[in-house]
């Protein structure tokens, strides 16, 4: 598997492909093979886990959005229709009709759908190592659902198994309270049962588990339980701050010390299409939001199709000094003064700046669509984002448990080099600092929404915009009984 969770056997493909039918159920092909003749050995297991790992490369979309729907970028593209649901998001304009959240809605649901598969066949057989791997199996089912309660809040929960359409018709959405409390559970069920190191990159480790549980408490300003769990993290002594940011992204220091979960991307492998992204083993957001480039020698990077474009207020959050700017935004004006035969073409709401964080490279072995299945990893969570939460939380709770200055330091030291440029670590310098640190990895919408600083965001409504709507037809296909989300 290339040492990456990347690959699904045929077999199991077979029993739990990405729906191809109007509904974020799946339904089992007639006369295919189906889990109660597959759960019979550790080989089924581990190839039904790695089904479930399969769903968070189209986890692309959520990052991709959640910078677009901010106000730390664009939309951009082509013109101003170029893929429209994504454009409709930037404006604030977008409906239950919206595609680009039905994705993630069904994709979601799909990565829930192959957990339970596993849920519900968990006892049938006994091997060793079973309980570490249903664990994970559960950490992922808990990233899932905190994607769809970020999106949607309120949502239908199922937890035991499989789900026939009868069914459906009669669940109703579970308050988001509640599937928060689900996930609680599982996440701190799961850590005793995690190593905190896996040998294979990509798998849920026990610090992974720890910075989500953290992560889901500072969503529900749970803060002295965000920060006990942030600190389990930061006193493991598992992780480190890379000493030079701008190497972070870069395809070679992959899965580093600094990365507490990472989604893996292969772009070596067959199957993905501009018609089929849940095919996908590559990072299609990586080519989404590359230059158009049109000619001459634009190495070390490749082309793309120019979304996601990070604004000038972006640009102007960072001091002079601060190692960040150069390896967040890539400045195409500049980069074509210094390589006089680059040529591109801009695109629409072209500001001049493209993400470099996740920008193509021309040396990236891709197949067999370069535009949609580059290589780069998705940096999920990073230590210095569980640095900033702590910090974030320790300024929050009641009482302090750890010196939230010492965490910020640590972020501020790294940007410049020294220790001469530190700031006191108020709440105000703390999320100023999450969106320095974070900008392009698709935080910051979700980031303004639960810390109530959406008054920037072109178009936002509240009371409406903090969450997203149910699409329409998957409320028709439940036989309307769920509500829409307010406003919409």
């Amino acid at each position: 598997m290339y040492n990456k969770i990347t690959k699904i056997t045929i077999a199991f493909i077979m029993i739990m492909g990405i729906q191809s039918c109007d509904d974020y159920l799946e339904i089992l092909p007639e006369g295919q093979e189906n889990s109660e003749t597959f759960f019979n050995s550790e080989q089924d297991y581990q190839d039904a886990l790695v089904g479930v790992y399969d769903l968070l490369a189209t986890t692309y979309l959520n990052n991709i959005l959640g910078e677009i729907a901010s106000d730390n970028s664009l939309c951009g593209g082509e013109n101003p229709t170029d893929v429209l649901d994504w454009q409709q998001i930037d404006d604030m304009t977008h409906t239950p009709d919206n595609g680009g959240l039905r994705s993630i809605f069904q994709w979601m649901y799909a990565g829930i759908s192959r957990a339970n598969y596993i849920v519900e066949f968990q006892d049938n057989i006994e091997f060793e190592g079973k309980d570490e791997l249903l664990a994970e199996n559960l950490f992922l089912r808990s990233y899932y659902y905190f994607e769809l309660v970020k999106f949607f809040g309120d949502v239908p929960m199922y937890t035991d198994g499989r789900i026939t359409i009868e069914e459906s018709q009669s669940i109703d959405k579970t308050p988001a309270a509640d599937v928060y409390a689900q996930i609680e559970m599982d996440l701190i069920n799961s850590i005793p049962l995690l190593p905190w190191q896996q040998a294979q990159s990509g798998r849920a480790t026990k610090g992974a588990a720890w910075a989500l549980l953290g992560k889901i408490y500072l969503y529900q300003e749970k803060f002295t339980e965000a920060a006990q769990a942030f600190n389990e993290v930061i006193n493991s002594g598992q992780y480190q701050l890379v000493s030079n940011f701008g190497t972070i992204f870069l395809n070679s220091n992959e899965n580093n010390q600094e990365s507490v979960f990472e989604v893996q991307h292969s772009g070596t492998q067959d199957g993905a299409s501009f018609g089929c992204f849940q095919c996908i083993e590559g990072n299609p957001a990586v080519g989404f939001m590359g230059p158009r480039f049109q000619g001459g020698d634009f190495s070390p990077y490749g082309s793309g199709f120019s979304f996601n474009i990070p604004v000038q207020a972006v640009v102007d959050l960072y001091q002079a000094g601060d190692t960040r700017l150069a390896a967040t935004v890539l400045d195409i004006n500049a980069f074509v003064a210094s390589n006089s035969d680059v040529t591109f073409t801009e695109g629409s709401e072209h500001t001049g700046y493209f993400n470099l964080k996740y920008i193509p490279y021309a040396d990236d072995n891709v197949l067999p669509d370069p535009n949609i299945n580059r290589s780069n990893n998705y940096r999920a969570i990073r230590y210095a984002d569980v640095l900033l939460m702590a910090a974030e939380a320790n300024l929050r709770a009641p009482t302090a448990i750890a010196n939230p200055q010492t965490f910020l330091d640590a972020i501020r030291d790294r940007a410049f080099g020294d220790t001469n440029n530190r700031i006191p670590a108020t709440l105000e310098n703390v999320l100023a600092e999450r969106r320095r640190e974070l900008a392009g990895e698709g935080h910051r919408f979700f980031d303004q929404v639960r810390t109530g600083q959406t008054s920037t965001i072109p178009g936002f409504t509240p009371g409406k915009n903090e969450l997203f709507p149910i699409p329409r037809i998957e409320i028709e296909l439940a036989g309307n009984r769920w509500e829409q989300n307010a406003g919409y």
